[in-house]
């Protein structure tokens, strides 16, 4: 799907977190500036914590919110390697009251979840995006 602006991306996100119920992994890919933080700002208002508070985690590279259920997100992007995924606990998260949100997802070395929820997003063009999801099932 194509979305237009920023607030057209948060919505998007915005209604897949209406449908969490915790536990569900969303692994974001797509180049830098692709809005791959504007859709996890949408995860947070869906999951009913402040988007305002919702920022590329780069330096932290793990940040908590608190909503509905608790938005955990990763920002992989200045990943050394090297097991660094694994100090992070990411193999422990995000638990039966949280999601967890991985910004860079492709840097992983491995997949700890079973289905979580991938998401492409790529530039097409002034402030629109391609946007796709995929949603694995059991």
């Amino acid at each position: 799907m194509t979305t237009r602006g920023e607030e057209e991306t948060l919505a998007l996100a915005e209604r897949l977190a209406a449908d969490f119920h915790g536990g569900e992994v969303v692994l974001l890919t797509g180049e830098l500036g692709a809005g791959k933080t504007a859709f996890v700002r949408g995860l947070a208002r869906g999951l009913g914590a402040d988007p305002a508070e919702v920022s590329s985690p780069t330096f932290v590279l793990l940040t908590s919110y608190p909503g509905r259920l608790t938005l955990h997100h990763a920002d992989l992007y200045r990943l050394a390697g090297d097991g660094d995924e694994v100090e992070l606990g990411l193999e422990e998260l995000p638990g039966p009251g949280g999601v967890l949100a991985v910004e860079w997802a492709e840097r992983l070395e491995r997949s700890y979840w079973s289905r979580p929820v991938r998401v492409h997003l790529a530039h097409a063009g002034d402030d629109r995006r391609e946007v796709s999801v995929e949603r694995t099932s059991s």
